[in-house]
């Protein structure tokens, strides 16, 4: 779909959401957002994905990410529908801002229409799609999942905290990473540059090509 994507400054919507008007630039605020896109309130797998992210939203908080959902239904549709949430959540409260979209204009302008679910009225609904966005308000990461497949939010925390560690230390994490492994060292980092990011060391593995363009620090 075109639209918004990787590399791309997320516009500073305006809405009404759970807690109240918000301006997204003044919700980010300088920090780390993940925004979230959900096909309808009273869904199953909605439910089941909104409840484990209200029970990780201590551990976003704690990697200084805001968290922010967005559905075409009205606020006073979500509100009832939290109450849903939490109890299938064993009481664990809903803290984030669920944005309301009831004439669908936001789910355009963040890219996430479902190309092909309609509602009732023939209008179109947000696809399962979520965005990772930086401090400098572009869009770091995306997502998009179809309506009848659930979310890994293991993946999500993993790819943020991947984000995070690139971003601080300007390392690529391989294949399967997980945090407190060790990082890639990038092509554009020279072996002196290297020794002087990495103190501590660094290993380079030893290929056929001898072109010793794999290499390992922890970070």
């Amino acid at each position: 779909m075109p639209g918004l994507t990787i590399g791309d400054t997320v516009p500073n919507i305006q809405a009404d959401s759970t807690h109240g008007k918000i301006s997204l630039y003044d919700y980010i605020d300088g920090s780390w957002a993940i925004i979230f896109s959900h096909p309808g309130d009273f869904t199953p797998v909605c439910t089941t994905e909104l409840g484990m992210i209200a029970a990780q939203a201590e551990e976003f908080a704690q990697r200084g990410v805001k968290l922010i959902g967005l559905s075409c239904d009205d606020v006073q549709s979500h509100t009832d529908w939290i109450k849903d949430i939490e109890a299938y959540n064993n009481g664990k409260k809903v803290t984030y801002p669920i944005l309301a979209d009831p004439k669908g204009e936001l789910i355009k302008e963040l890219n996430m229409v479902d190309p092909d679910e309609k509602d009732s009225s023939g209008r179109a609904v947000p696809s399962r799609a979520l965005h990772i966005i930086g401090p400098d308000k572009k869009v770091k990461l995306s997502f998009l999942y179809p309506a009848s497949t659930g979310r890994n939010m293991e993946e999500v925390m993993r790819v943020l905290e991947s984000l995070q560690k690139a971003a601080k230390h300007k390392v690529c994490t391989p294949v399967n990473w997980k945090p407190g492994e060790a990082c890639v060292i990038p092509p554009n980092v020279t072996n002196d540059q290297a020794k002087q990011m990495f103190p501590q060391g660094f290993e380079t593995l030893d290929l056929p090509s001898k072109k010793g363009y794999l290499r390992f620090a922890a970070v």
